[in-house]
């Protein structure tokens, strides 16, 4: 992705959450050099890659194959200091836009739309080679058993929520608008608990086209 798209996706996302009366922590709007300034006093913020993440999963095509989210609160599992058992992202899906197809070895998670389109969402049991089970899938919807076959669609409407345990295969897009999904879940972390079932890249190879407005998670500098 280049640099210029990666500014102008996070300034219209802040624009758009403006409108619908939704605000993100101070550390969202943090320019480079205000990150510069911050001391140890944020390395919570730093080791558990909370903030920005903008990916198009290094397919090169952000708008067909893609995710925006902010991470606001995360633990981690290597670190006694941080130990929230916890995460919460915001994710925003674009209509038509795919979130590819994996699963968590580790997380649980509850999706929920908070606001916008349908969100839709595909679901497959794992096998034990980690391939898509041709067996049915079993999900909570709002508190809700709730059966569907193998690679079985669920949509959720603004206000509903899907629990996904690990080793279900999910991938989701938005159908009619774009969505302000939450993420509620156990600790998060993208470097060691995705299980693609196409191999692909988290993170985004970035060109350098004009000077970044904002760090990603995985950016910031460390403190002096």
């Amino acid at each position: 992705m280049k640099r210029s798209q990666i500014n102008a996706l996070i300034k219209d996302t802040m624009a758009w959450l403006e409108e619908k009366n939704v605000y993100l922590p101070p550390f969202a709007y943090w320019s480079p050099s205000e990150w510069a300034s911050k001391g140890h006093e944020y390395d919570e913020i730093r080791k558990n890659m909370l903030g920005w993440d903008v990916t198009d999963y290094g397919r090169g095509d952000f708008n067909k194959v893609g995710l925006l989210l902010f991470t606001i609160r995360n633990g981690n599992l290597n670190n006694p200091e941080y130990a929230k058992p916890y995460a919460e992202k915001m994710l925003i899906s674009q209509v038509e836009q795919l979130s590819p197809n994996h699963f968590h070895w580790y997380k649980m998670e509850d999706i929920i739309n908070r606001g916008g389109g349908t969100l839709l969402l595909q679901l497959w049991n794992s096998t034990t080679g980690e391939g898509l089970a041709d067996t049915e899938v079993t999900v909570r919807i709002d508190g809700k058993v709730h059966t569907v076959p193998a690679g079985g669609e669920v949509f959720l409407k603004p206000g509903e929520s899907i629990t996904i345990t690990p080793g279900i295969y999910h991938l989701f897009t938005a159908k009619d608008e774009k969505v302000l999904a939450w993420e509620v879940s156990m600790v998060n972390d993208d470097n060691t608990d995705n299980r693609f079932y196409e191999t692909q890249e988290r993170f985004t190879y970035i060109e350098e086209d004009e000077p970044a407005e904002f760090l990603l998670c995985n950016e910031y500098p460390e403190a002096e």
